[in-house]
C-alpha cells in the first residue's frame, strides 16, 4: 500500500520537521519512504510545505497532484490543497489558525484546535505533532509507537527535552477521529 501526505503552513510552525519525523519512522519501520521539502526565501513566515510518500514497495514518484493526506496548518494552505485532497482521503486542519470550514463532502475532515492544546502542554511549537498524530491516528499506515521510536531515535541532542511534550501532543492529536 501507497500513502501520499502533504503538510504545509508557514516557515516556523515544524512543517518540514512533522514530515521528517514521518519519514523517519516509515524508514525505521523498514518501509520505503520519499520526503521532499518546499519552501520559499524566508526562514521564518515563508510558505513552507513537504510531500511524503511512504510505501510497502518501491515509490514510483516521490510527488503527488491527489495526495491521501493534506495537513494544513494555516488558512493559505488550506486554500491551496484542500481541492487536491484525493476522494476519500483526509485533511487536517489547524483550526486554531483558519477562519473557514472546509467545503468537500468527500472527504474526511478533521478540525483540531492544534495551537491550543500545544499551548496547553507548554509549548505552541507543538502543533505540528498534535496534527502528526491526528494523520497518523487515523490513516494508521504505521504501527503504535513508530512515531514516538522516531522522535526518540532521530530528534537532535539539543531538542531531546521536547520530546516526551512531543509525544503527548501526538496523542492528544490522535485522540480526534473522522466521521
Amino acid at each position: 500500500m501507497q500513502s501520499e501526505i502533504i503538510i504545509s503552513g508557514f516557515g516556523g510552525q515544524g512543517t518540514l520537521y512533522a514530515g521528517q519525523v514521518y519519514a523517519y519512522a516509515a524508514m525505521d519501520e523498514g518501509k520505503h519512504v520519499t520526503w521532499i521539502p518546499s519552501y520559499g526565501p524566508e526562514m521564518r513566515g515563508g510558505t513552507a510545505n513537504c510531500s511524503v510518500v511512504i510505501s510497502d514497495e518501491e515509490i514510483g514518484s516521490p510527488t503527488t497532484l491527489h495526495p491521501r493526506a493534506v495537513i494544513a496548518l494555516n488558512l493559505p494552505s488550506l486554500d491551496k490543497y484542500e481541492p487536491l485532497v484525493a476522494p476519500g482521503g483526509y485533511l487536517i486542519v489547524n483550526e486554531s489558525m483558519v477562519n473557514r470550514t472546509p467545503t468537500r463532502t468527500d472527504i474526511h475532515v478533521l478540525m483540531i484546535p492544534a495551537n491550543d492544546i500545544a499551548r496547553e502542554l507548554g509549548n505552541e511549537r507543538a502543533a505540528n505533532m498534535v496534527l502528526l498524530g491526528a494523520l497518523e491516528g487515523n490513516m494508521q499506515v504505521l504501527p503504535d509507537g513508530a512515531l514516538e521510536k522516531a522522535l526518540e531515535a532521530h530528534t537532535a541532542e539539543r531538542l531531546k527535552k521536547f520530546i516526551g511534550m512531543n509525544i503527548e501532543a501526538l496523542h492528544r492529536g490522535a485522540e480526534y477521529k473522522a466521521d
